[in-house]
């Protein structure tokens, strides 16, 4: 893990018995019901550990997209004694008093006036704000600088591919261990919404190379798959023979996946009517981008579906937590609507989802289905967080072993 000297970061998670990942979704304001969960998480681990530990602490890898990628970043950018700027109790307070500057609403007059014409001259926001946030928060902190290893997906536009900022890739490819928050810009560019994000960088080896990146949305709004993935590659490159750590041996990950919801039971759009639809209709109809939504939605969902059937078919579901609401309606769905009071009721759905059951994707149908023991997410929550508190200390163990006797 992050703090153990025998564990390196950026090595395989060879250290211990589990390979440990946070995955954070995409969903604009909806961050702020991740926010909620994570807070919950790190507040059982607290009462396990003390009140200093902090999630970087437990997890091999934390992945976000978009705002999740924001998120991923304040977990993980060290403050000057090198341990996690933020707690996840911050996350919450940090999105009330940002968001409505992120996305300003308008007033007045403007409040009433079509916002499509502002669409077909431009994106809905101009940024400036958040990128100015971002450039004050995390100053000049680089990729491989985070407490923990981050995969944080993009989709550079230019190349016409997603570009993948994962820590562990900075020491094969230089070119991407740029500064955390432009990462945090781009991720979060999503089309319509925010302009793409260009920076160059400098590398060690003085190469430079150009980025032209949008929402990491495009790539994987949940990015489960990307951070599993980033980790199997480096146990493959660098000891494929590492004990319990073989290849693909997914058996032995420990995955919490926090979602920002979505609106599947209540019925959003429909062929009907979309089959009048021409491409002004596609970028907006009634304060809702419907090509991104379907475009994220269904990635989203499928990387959910594939790591459904693939921790069932390891038998290790217990191991798979998926936090996630489909209900969401009206302006609670919104990814932009930052009003006071969206907020605050997203803060409520936040709390009322940590006290509903457990819900697992029936891989057959796809639907989202209860489980069959009566368990709440937040119950749910504390076990995860006795194993991660179980694994941290038996890596603690391992890593005093090897100080006192390094031939070990």
């Amino acid at each position: 893990m992050a703090n153990n000297s025998s564990c390196k970061r950026n090595k395989p998670p060879s250290c211990g018995s589990l390979v440990t990942i946070l995955s954070l979704d995409g969903g604009g304001i909806r961050g702020t019901i991740s926010g909620v969960i994570l807070a919950c998480l790190e507040k059982h681990l607290q009462e396990i550990d003390g009140e200093d530990v902090r999630l970087a602490d437990y997890f091999d890898v934390v992945a976000g997209t978009s705002t999740g990628g924001l998120i991923t970043a304040m977990l993980t950018v060290p403050d000057a004694n090198g341990r996690p700027h933020f707690a996840a109790k911050d996350i919450v307070p940090f999105y009330l008093e940002h968001c409505p500057k992120i996305f300003p609403q308008p007033e007045g007059l403007a409040a009433l006036l079509p916002k499509l014409p502002k669409l077909l001259s431009g994106p809905k926001y101009d940024g400036k704000y958040l990128r100015k946030l971002l450039s004050n928060l995390l100053v000049e902190t680089k990729l491989h600088q985070t407490i923990t290893n981050v995969v944080i997906p993009t989709f550079d536009m230019k190349k016409l591919q997603p570009t993948i900022f994962s820590s562990y890739q900075t020491l094969v490819d230089p070119s991407l261990n740029v500064k955390l928050s432009d990462i945090c810009i781009g991720t979060s560019a999503a089309p319509t919404f925010f302009p793409p994000h260009y920076f160059s960088n400098e590398d060690s080896q003085g190469k430079t190379s150009e980025f032209h990146l949008v929402d990491g949305g495009v790539t994987a709004s949940n990015p489960t798959l990307v951070a599993m993935t980033a980790v199997t590659k480096q146990i493959v490159k660098n000891n494929p023979d590492m004990g319990k750590l073989k290849p693909l041996g997914y058996d032995k990950f420990l995955v919490i996946s926090i979602g920002t919801g979505s609106t599947k039971k209540v019925e959003k759009y429909s062929a009907k009517k979309a089959a009048k639809w021409g491409i002004i209709s596609w970028l907006y109809d009634d304060g809702s981008t419907p090509i991104l939504d379907i475009t994220m939605e269904s990635s989203r969902d499928m990387i959910h579906f594939h790591s459904s059937v693939l921790f069932k078919a390891l038998q290790s579901e217990d191991k798979y937590l998926r936090i996630d609401d489909d209900t969401l309606d009206g302006e609670a769905s919104s990814m932009d609507l930052a009003t006071k009071s969206n907020l605050e009721n997203l803060v409520k759905i936040g709390e009322k989802l940590l006290k509903n059951r457990v819900m697992q994707m029936n891989i057959d149908t796809g639907v989202y289905e209860p489980i069959p023991e009566n368990v709440t997410n937040e119950e749910e929550l504390k076990r995860f967080a006795k194993i991660l508190s179980e694994e941290r200390k038996l890596r603690k163990m391992k890593d005093d072993t090897m100080t006192k006797d390094p031939s070990n």
